[in-house]
């Protein structure tokens, strides 16, 4: 039996991936954090199917659902709000499930800063104003960041920044960004990305503290910071530029094909003996 760790999105059920719906309408047993995931995400669930909410259970208590229902041939649907890859602690779950030797997969889901771009309508990565992204946190009352990873070190870089687990440290967070982005720099913060309670905030960065605080954001929020916020201005990308040539390129080599050698044995071809004209014929 399997243990599925499955991004459950960002809260709207229909951001749910197909994958994720098959997946619940058919485990027996679904884990599940009940102050981050809503009640309408785990409607496609099976009738019969054991819901346990593991908001106030450790890491052992939680480890022994997921090990007990392995050892009763259950599979099991853990989920995780948002996508698994990004602060989910999926890995320290997968380390004991691979000391016990119980199997794994993981299914991704929509992220939650991809939810928070979307209600801000907004591109990440701008030609000529931004194309790096750091997904990062605050250390208060978790676990400490590595060395060099300090809001400082990644605000040194310019690049647009997005902060989860971070709202409540909103004034912490614009006091150490605001040597490297500056007060004006344009800022937002979306809390509970797609749920009906939905909350979008713009402002600078200097304003930042005293918006999050006046609108009451205390948790489950995405503070995004960085020009590409700003700009309507910025050129349009090689991609789809009218200048750009369409012809279609020489493929670059792939598998080498195989030959059958005197007496029925296979060879693979080097790549100097096939053939050339299908690169000739691309280029007219």
């Amino acid at each position: 039996m399997t243990v599925w760790f499955v991004g459950a999105g960002p809260g709207a059920p229909d951001l749910l991936t197909v994958r994720a719906q098959r997946l619940l309408a058919e485990v027996p047993v679904v884990l599940y954090a009940g102050s981050l995931v809503p009640p309408e995400v785990l409607a496609g669930t099976r009738p019969d199917a054991r819901l346990v909410n593991t908001a106030d259970m450790d890491l052992d208590a939680i480890t022994a659902e997921l090990v007990s229902a392995h050892a009763s041939g259950n599979d099991v649907a853990r989920l995780h709000s948002g996508d698994p890859s990004v602060f989910s602690a999926v890995a320290e779950q997968a380390r004991r499930l691979d000391a016990a030797g119980v199997p794994w997969q993981v299914v991704p889901g929509v992220p939650a800063f991809a939810a928070a771009a979307a209600a801000l309508r907004q591109e990440l990565t701008l030609p000529g104003v931004g194309q790096t992204v750091v997904l990062t946190r605050t250390a208060a009352r978790a676990t400490p960041m590595p060395d060099g990873e300090d809001l400082a070190s990644l605000g040194a870089t310019g690049c647009t920044l997005v902060l989860h687990l971070a709202v409540q440290h909103a004034d912490r967070v614009a006091a150490e960004l605001l040597p490297y982005y500056g007060a004006d720099c344009p800022a937002a913060v979306v809390a509970r990305a797609s749920w009906p309670d939905e909350v979008v905030l713009r402002c600078p960065l200097g304003e930042l503290a005293e918006r999050v605080a006046a609108a009451g954001i205390r948790r489950t929020a995405i503070i995004v910071v960085g020009e590409v916020l700003a700009h309507g201005g910025f050129a349009d990308s090689h991609l789809y530029s009218a200048a750009r040539d369409r012809i279609a390129a020489p493929q670059p080599p792939g598998p080498a094909p195989r030959q059958r050698r005197p007496g029925g044995e296979d060879r693979l071809t080097k790549p100097a003996e096939r053939s050339e004209a299908p690169a000739r014929e691309a280029m007219k």
